[in-house]
Formats: C-alpha cells, sequence, structure tokens
C-alpha cells in the first residue's frame, strides 16, 4: 500500500461523512472546514499504523477520521482566540459566519469525533477511547500553556517543548496508537506507536518555527518573519536570548521591545542575530534528534520491514517540507 492510497480513501470518507443538515448555520461550517484540506497527516498516520499489522486497514477508516475532525475543531476554536483571519488560505469560520457559529460547530464537531469513534469494535473501544479523552485534555492544556506564554516575560526551553508537546505532539501519537488499538496489536507496539508520534510532533512543530524565520515565502504559503514580528517566544526566540551577549544581546532586546517599526526591517535584523547565534544549525540538529528518535521507534516494532516502508516514507517527505 502507498501513501497516495490511504490518501484517496480518507479523502473519500471525508467526502461522503455527513455531519448534520439544519440549522444550516451550524453544519455548513463544520463542511466548510473540512473541505479545507490541509495536510492529514494525522489520520493518515492511523491508517498506516493500522496496516502494519492487518490487511484490513479500512476498519480504521472512520476512527482515523474522529481524529481529523477533533483537529479541526480545535482549529477552529484555536482561530477565535488567536483572532486569526485565514486558515489554510480561506476566511476562517468566525471571519466567514461569526465567533459564535465558530464556536457551536465547533461543539458538534467534538461530539461527532466521539460518533465516529464508536465504529471501534466493543473489545478494543474503551481503551481507544480512555485514550482519546486524556488525550483531548492534553490538546486544551497545551493550549491555555500557549496562550499563558503571551504575557510570560521568559519562557524556557523545558516549558516551550512541553507545550508543543501538548498542543501538538499528543495527537500525532494518539493517531499511531489508534492505528494499532484499532489492528488489535500489544500494548507494547501501541505504546511504541505514541512514542514515534511524540517525537515525531515535537521535530514537526520545531520544523515549523524553522521555516517561519528560514522557508522559502513562494512555497510557505504564509508569511516568513510573522513569529519575529509578533515576538513569540519559539524555540528560536527562546535559544536565541539564551544565547546572546554583549551587543547582539542589546540588538535584539532592541528589536524585542520595539513598538514601533518596520517589519522587513526587523525580520531581517533578528535573522541576522539568528545567524550570528548558529540558532537554524541548533535547530535544524534537534529536529533530526526528534525525528531520529521517532524512527527507532518504528524499527523497534516487531513487524515485517516492507509493512514500514510507507511510514518511513512518510515521515521523510515530513523531515524534507518546505511547507
Amino acid at each position: 500500500m502507498t501513501v497516495k492510497t490511504f490518501s484517496e480513501a480518507l479523502s473519500k470518507e471525508i467526502e461522503a461523512q455527513t455531519y448534520g443538515e439544519n440549522p444550516v448555520e451550524l453544519y455548513e461550517p463544520i463542511r466548510y472546514i473540512m473541505a479545507l484540506g490541509g495536510k492529514r497527516m494525522r489520520p493518515l498516520m492511523t491508517l498506516m499504523a493500522t496496516s502494519l499489522f492487518t490487511d484490513d486497514w479500512a476498519t480504521a477508516l472512520k476512527p482515523a477520521l474522529a481524529v481529523e475532525v477533533f483537529h479541526n475543531f480545535t482549529l477552529m476554536h484555536d482561530d477565535i482566540m488567536d483572532n486569526a483571519p485565514l486558515r489554510r488560505g480561506k476566511a476562517t469560520v468566525h471571519e466567514k459566519w461569526n465567533p459564535n457559529i465558530a464556536i457551536l460547530s465547533g461543539d458538534v464537531m467534538l461530539v461527532q469525533a466521539y460518533e465516529l469513534l464508536m465504529n471501534i469494535e466493543d473489545t478494543k473501544f474503551k481503551k481507544a477511547m480512555k485514550r482519546f479523552n486524556r488525550t483531548a485534555a492534553e490538546v486544551c492544556e497545551g493550549q491555555q500553556l500557549d496562550m499563558n506564554f503571551e504575557s510570560h516575560e521568559k519562557v524556557t526551553e523545558e516549558q516551550y517543548l512541553e507545550m508543543i508537546k501538548l498542543k501538538t505532539s499528543v495527537l500525532l501519537g494518539f493517531a499511531l496508537e489508534l492505528g494499532g488499538i484499532v489492528a488489535g496489536a500489544s500494548d507494547k507496539s501501541c505504546s511504541l506507536l505514541y512514542d514515534m508520534g511524540l517525537n515525531i510532533g515535537l521535530g514537526f512543530q520545531l520544523k515549523d518555527d524553522l521555516l517561519d524565520v528560514y522557508g522559502d515565502p513562494e512555497k510557505f504559503g504564509k508569511q516568513v518573519g510573522g513569529d519575529i514580528i509578533s515576538n513569540k517566544k519559539t524555540f528560536m526566540l527562546i535559544e536565541a536570548l539564551e544565547r546572546a551577549t554583549g551587543d547582539t544581546k542589546i540588538a535584539l532586546d532592541k528589536w524585542i521591545a520595539a513598538k514601533d517599526f518596520d517589519n522587513a526591517e526587523k525580520v531581517k535584523a533578528v535573522t541576522l542575530i539568528y545567524d550570528q547565534l548558529g540558532i537554524r544549525q541548533l535547530a535544524e540538529n534537534r529536529i533530526t534528534s526528534y525525528f531520529d528518535k521517532g524512527v527507532d521507534c518504528l524499527n523497534l516494532l516487531k513487524v515485517e520491514e516492507e509493512r514500514k516502508s510507507e511510514l518511513k516514507s512518510l515521515v521523510a517527505m515530513l523531515i524534507d517540507r518546505e511547507v
């Protein structure tokens, strides 16, 4: 099976899914955000994890869709909190409709995620639900920490990594673990899949931080340097603040404190500071380390190597991505 096979099956499942009809304002935003696409790597990983242990991977289609519906529910609510105007190049739900509709439609999406998870066999359902509930709470914890950090003067690397683990990585971990649960894999195998997702998620988010500074604007799909402009406490900025001394520290502090500035000038100046401090190489090394740990977990699974090949290819694509 190829990534394309899983992706096509998932797209058909998403297109065929019905969420409800009336009131139109409640359900239309769900169809809208689900049709925006995106990478859909979480449900893809669920299907691919199931296929490691069984040829009957299609049994994981609805559970995989539950992961994607839940993910998009969190995006819908996050966009309200961030007052974000765009999602995947299109108007966010709260912009296209209004915040109240976005809140309520998001609530229904969470209910829909539970409905989709009910397609798991009874013998595996309780384990899957227990893990999903824990993961859902952790994602909310991560979002709260992210909001808290906006008003914190100092955020440590350890605090930042914990936040992105909760906000991003645990859902990737659950997506892979869910595939193992649906396939009836052992607890040890499910645990390895979860750890694989945690590490890939950390690498994925740090790659986002890197691309925000060094990505190609034509490929990245959004403004490069946005994190610098907003003084977002990313891995890059945290490391720069830790390592800067003398004139470099004075310059960095000046740009962080500046209220009135030219965006392009600030991005260029702070990027130069990152270059001087070797922040790019530091981030790239850490990204590689996390992805390597993820692949190590996959290698430890007692499954035929042939079955692992497509999942390894997907991880390689995530490592090399430019968007």
